[in-house]
């Protein structure tokens, strides 16, 4: 099936004029008008119901409810009121991120029907409900459309400020509509293409670890506990959706010390800091809550170790990141940083036989093992640290992925794009055979890449809140019916507790 064809799209509209506007962007789709008002729609809806089609999408013009529509804009119902009960639709969130990657002004939220045009006091009525535009037919269609992946995408032609008094009365706006709505068909088309029933599998461990929980909740306690604003160096752990949240909340993120002001209050992320950081922080005053995972303090531990020892520190992981600069400054002139096992083949120093290994705690476990044998067959009397350096997280996510990669057709890997530990689950499912992507949330989903993959697994980096992973679960059932399963995985019941001051 051919994404530009829409072949396998079902458009339902109610005027000729958007019929046109549909058929001109989605040109192998099938389109069905339903004319106007309850009863037709009803009728349409009725008659859909046999038609055949992977996806329907109810398609047309809409008026605009709130301020900050404008005509041209494209609306997504999340859900459609004014026949009884109103009816959630649950593929809003993916179609109204593959708008706005193509390009549109894209607004999600419910969608008001009602039996004839609204002008005046009744439209100011149903702006007071939280709805974002009206229509006269989506609430009459959408009962009739369960069983397969359906929308509601609706292009406004006017708004509260210009209405529009009988059917394209406003030429501006209409034409803007048109246009909207013919390039919007053809969206629909790449996600009709990739509408069909899958398997999900669920990793398992997936998402936050207990160092990120434990951080996490050091932020939320020193919330509760002090008021905003409270600051926090770099990202309390590197997830964009966790960041924004607590930004929300009062939290003020900052790259260095010396923008929080004399005094406040600081949190140090869970990635560690150097002593010339602490001792930045101890100059301005401020009140230090440390959120480093326990994990990581012990990586600085090796490192002030070996380096009072008098070796050399062959320091794997990946320059620029925050949990390296803080190990790196502990003993900044005994650490060699080492990216691969080529810079293991170059690496010159002075005392061959007291040479030591450290590794970030992020990092793909086959590739850090080949720097290490490398280190090992240059330096035979290599040292190490006590434990392995790699956390029992990370390691427990790339081994549920390796165990997953040879049954599925694609994985998702959820995580931001700075997280070095989801990025490095990506690197693993693929080397284990299998295609793999990250994305950091349903924005980033594109149902062209999962074309044709009828056995889809999810992880999640260990700093990446489940939350998300559902979010993605339900993003995918707007491609068709789903079958979840979690695969059998290692029990994780580490906990970490909180700083002895905020307990």
């Amino acid at each position: 099936m051919s994404s530009r064809s829409g072949e396998g799209l079902l458009l339902l509209a109610p005027l000729g004029i958007e019929a046109r506007a549909l058929r001109r962007g989605a040109p192998g789709a099938s389109v069905v008008r339903t004319g106007i008002g309850p009863r037709r729609s009803r009728r349409a809806a009725a008659r859909a119901a046999h038609l055949p089609g992977n996806a329907v999408a109810v398609c047309g013009f809409a008026g605009a409810l709130q301020p900050e529509l404008a005509p041209g804009d494209i609306v997504v119902a999340t859900e459609v009121r004014g026949a009884g009960e109103p009816v959630r639709c649950d593929a809003a969130g993916l179609v109204a991120s593959m708008l706005r990657r193509a390009g549109f002004r894209v607004h999600a939220g419910p969608l008001a029907s009602a039996p004839r045009i609204v002008t005046g006091a009744e439209r100011a009525r149903l702006a007071a409900t939280g709805a974002l535009a009206v229509d006269m037919e989506s609430a009459w269609i959408a009962p009739g459309l369960a069983g397969r992946p359906w929308a509601v995408v609706r292009a406004i032609v006017d708004t509260p400020k210009r209405e529009l008094r009988r059917p394209l009365a406003t030429v501006t706006g209409s034409l803007r509509a048109f246009r909207a709505l013919g390039r919007a068909a053809a969206v629909l088309s790449e996600w009709s293409a990739a509408a069909q029933p899958r398997q999900i599998v669920l990793a398992n461990p997936r998402a936050s670890c207990a160092g990120v929980e434990r951080a996490i909740d050091v932020v939320e306690r020193a919330l509760a506990r002090y008021g905003p604003p409270v600051y926090v160096r770099r990202q309390i752990v590197h997830n964009s959706h966790v960041v924004g949240e607590l930004a929300a909340r009062g939290v003020v993120f900052v790259d260095e010390v010396d923008e929080v002001p004399a005094g406040a209050r600081l949190v140090f992320s869970a990635h560690g800091v150097s002593p010339g950081v602490r001792q930045a922080a101890r100059r301005r005053g401020l009140r230090v809550i440390d959120a480093t995972c326990p994990l990581v303090s012990k990586v600085h531990a090796e490192a002030r170790r070996f380096a009072r020892d008098g070796y050399t520190i062959m320091l794997i992981g990946h320059a620029g990141h925050d949990e390296i600069e803080g190990t790196v400054g502990e003993a900044p002139g005994s650490i060699r940083l080492l990216a691969d096992e080529r810079d293991a083949r170059e690496v010159q120093v002075e005392d061959p036989g007291r040479v030591a290994y450290l590794t970030q705690t992020t990092l793909a476990v086959d590739e850090t093992d080949g720097v290490v044998e490398t280190l090992r067959e240059r330096f035979p009397a290599l040292a190490g640290p006590r434990t392995d350096d790699i956390c029992y997280a990370t390691q427990n996510r790339q081994d549920a992925v390796r165990a997953m990669a040879p049954a599925c057709d694609r994985i998702i890997v959820v995580g931001s794009s700075n997280s070095s530990n989801s990025m490095r689950l990506v690197e693993v499912a693929e080397r284990a055979g299998c295609r793999a992507r990250l994305v950091d949330g349903i924005g980033d989903l594109d149902p062209g890449w999962l074309g044709g993959a009828r056995v889809v697994g999810i992880t999640a980096g260990a700093s990446a809140p489940e939350r998300v992973v559902q979010d993605v679960v339900r993003a995918l059932e707007a491609l068709g019916p789903v079958e979840v399963s979690e695969l059998p995985g290692v029990s994780e019941d580490v906990t970490f507790s909180a700083p002895a001051d905020l307990r």
